[in-house]
């Protein structure tokens, strides 16, 4: 019984990281599209009249994927090249909640 109810506990517990991780994500991904997807495209790739004229780098390119999360979310907080800063327009859940979104990018 006590194996069948820690099991159980188990079971629940990853079923619940599992949901949170995908509400991250869902956030994530309306704020990327809300904010982001102008520049860098629905893709990640920067293929966008604005992100052509801003010269965007691919956000599935190897020197952005090589970058880990906490150069991403700085650069998202600061800015960089012609990209604007966005600590004053986004919170840091947010920023982080983006940065998990384009991990995904990478993977498709």
């Amino acid at each position: 019984m006590k194996v069948k109810t820690q099991l159980g506990i188990a079971l629940i517990a990853m079923m619940a990281a599992t949901t949170l991780t995908a509400v991250a994500q869902n956030a994530g991904e309306a704020t990327y599209k809300a904010k982001c997807q102008m520049c860098h495209g629905a893709d990640g790739s920067g293929n966008t009249p604005a992100g052509k004229a801003m010269k965007a780098m691919p956000l599935t390119s190897p020197a952005i994927v090589k970058e880990s999360n906490e150069d991403l979310i700085a650069v998202t907080k600061s800015g960089k090249g012609k990209m604007p800063a966005y600590a004053a327009k986004l919170s840091d859940g947010q920023i982080k909640e983006i940065v998990a979104y384009i991990r995904t990018l990478e993977k498709k």
